[in-house]
C-alpha cells in the first residue's frame, strides 16, 4: 500500500505532542512492513519541507490554518499523477480539532483518525473560532465522514463520538515507547518528588498541579514540556508561592525525561480532557502512579488499581495527600501500573492499524 498520513503537525514542531507521536509511530511500523508512508503536516522553520525519517517521507507545507488547503492541493495533484501524493491508496485523515476532510478530494478510502473530542478545549480559540470550530467538528465532519472508518483511542473518546451520532468507531489505542537503555539515577532534592509531564496550554490545567503542592509540605514538582501557557504559568507559580518548589525544565532529552519520571512519587496529570494519556504510561513504566480526573484519563488508569481519578480539584489534592502518605498503596498501585503499561506497544498498535488499511485496500501484501 501507499498510504498518506494527514496531520496538522509533527513531533519537531515546537507544539508536537502525544497525538503526532502516535500517528509517527504507526507511519514508522507501516515503513517497516514494506508500506510506502507519507507523513503530510504544516512546515515550521525548525524542519524541511521534505525528509525521510524513520523509513517515513515527511512532505511539509503551510502553517496553522493554511496547512489545510496545502493538503488538498497535494492530494488532487497526486491525483493527476504529480507530486508524493501521487498513486496514494489510502489516507488517514487526523481530526486534532478540524480534520482535512480529506475524505472530499482524495478520491480514495479515508480513515478519520480523533484521539478525543474537542468542546472543552475550542474556548481558548475564542468565541467565534471556538463555535466554528466545534460546528465543523461535531456537526459536519460525522455528515461528510458518514460510513467512513473512525479510529480513536479509548473506550471514553468512543462513547463521545457516539454522542455527536459517530458508533463503531474502531479502538486502537497508543503504544509506548521502551525506556531508554541508559537512564541517569537522579538524586532527590526534597522530601517528595511530584512529576507532570504535558504540553503546556490551558486545557493540561497545571495550575492543579501547583495548587496541590502548594497543599503539600516538603514537595517539589517538575514540570516537563513546553508551550505557550508556560509565562503563565510561571506568573501562577509567583502569585501562589510555590516558585521555588515548581521546576520548569521544559523539553528535555528522553534519557532526562525518563529519570525525572523515575525519581518522581507520583505523576500529576490535571488535563481537562485527554483522549488516552501516553504520560500516564510512561510514568507508570518507573511504577509511578498517577493522580487524574475521571473525564480524561479513565481508560488509561484504572482507578484504585494503577492509580487514583477523582471528579474535583479539592479531591485532586486530597487523593495527592493520602497517596504520598500511603507509602505502601503508592509501590502497590506503581507496580500494578508498571505491569499495565506492558501490555501495550507500538507493535500491536501498528499491527491492528495495518489491518484496518488492509480491509479497505484488498491489494494491500499482494
Amino acid at each position: 500500500m501507499k498510504i498518506l498520513l494527514l496531520c496538522w503537525r509533527d513531533s519537531t514542531h515546537p507544539q508536537g505532542g502525544g497525538s503526532e507521536r502516535y500517528l509517527e509511530r504507526v507511519g514508522e511500523y507501516l515503513a517497516a512492513q514494506g508500506h510506502e508512508v507519507v507523513f503530510r503536516s504544516a512546515k515550521h522553520m525548525n524542519a524541511a519541507r521534505r525528509e525521510k525519517r524513520g523509513g517515513v517521507l515527511y512532505s511539509r507545507a503551510g502553517a496553522k490554518f493554511s496547512v489545510y488547503p496545502r493538503a488538498w492541493l497535494f492530494m488532487l495533484a497526486g491525483r493527476c499523477g504529480i507530486g508524493d501524493a501521487k498513486g496514494v491508496d489510502v489516507v488517514v485523515d487526523t481530526q486534532n480539532g478540524i480534520p482535512f476532510f480529506a475524505r472530499l478530494v482524495s478520491g480514495v478510502p479515508t480513515v478519520l483518525l480523533t484521539h478525543h473530542c474537542h468542546q472543552d478545549q475550542w474556548p481558548v480559540a475564542g468565541p467565534v473560532l471556538a463555535r466554528l470550530g466545534w460546528f465543523l467538528e461535531s456537526r459536519v465532519a460525522p455528515r461528510v465522514y458518514r460510513g467512513s472508518p473512525y479510529v480513536t483511542v479509548s473506550q471514553a473518546s468512543a462513547a463521545d463520538l457516539e454522542k455527536l451520532g459517530v458508533s463503531g468507531a474502531h479502538i486502537i489505542e497508543n503504544g509506548l515507547d521502551p525506556i531508554p537503555e541508559h537512564v541517569p539515577v537522579l538524586e532527590r532534592e526534597a522530601q517528595l518528588h511530584l512529576v507532570t509531564l504535558s504540553r503546556l496550554v490551558p486545557h493540561k490545567q497545571i495550575e492543579h498541579a501547583m495548587d496541590t503542592v502548594a497543599h503539600t509540605p516538603g514537595a517539589v514538582l517538575d514540570v516537563i514540556g513546553s508551550g505557550w501557557w508556560e509565562s503563565h504559568l510561571r506568573e501562577y507559580a509567583e502569585q501562589h508561592g510555590v516558585s521555588e518548589r515548581v521546576r520548569f525544565r521544559g523539553q528535555v532529552t528522553e534519557d532526562y525525561k525518563h529519570a525525572l519520571l523515575a525519581r518522581a512519587d507520583a505523576h500529576l496529570m490535571p488535563s481537562r480532557k485527554e483522549g488516552w494519556g501516553l504520560a500516564v504510561m510512561e510514568a507508570a513504566q518507573h511504577g509511578v502512579p498517577t493522580i487524574g480526573y475521571k473525564f480524561g484519563l479513565r481508560d488509561s488508569v484504572i482507578d484504585g488499581e494503577t492509580g487514583v481519578l477523582v471528579a474535583r480539584e479539592s479531591e485532586f489534592v486530597e487523593a495527592t495527600a493520602r497517596l504520598l502518605r500511603d507509602t505502601r498503596r503508592r509501590k502497590r498501585l506503581g507496580e500494578a501500573a508498571r505491569a499495565f503499561a506492558a501490555t501495550f506497544s507500538w507493535e500491536l498498535t501498528g499491527r491492528r492499524f495495518e489491518e484496518l488499511l488492509g480491509e479497505l485496500v484488498p491489494r494491500a501484501g499482494k
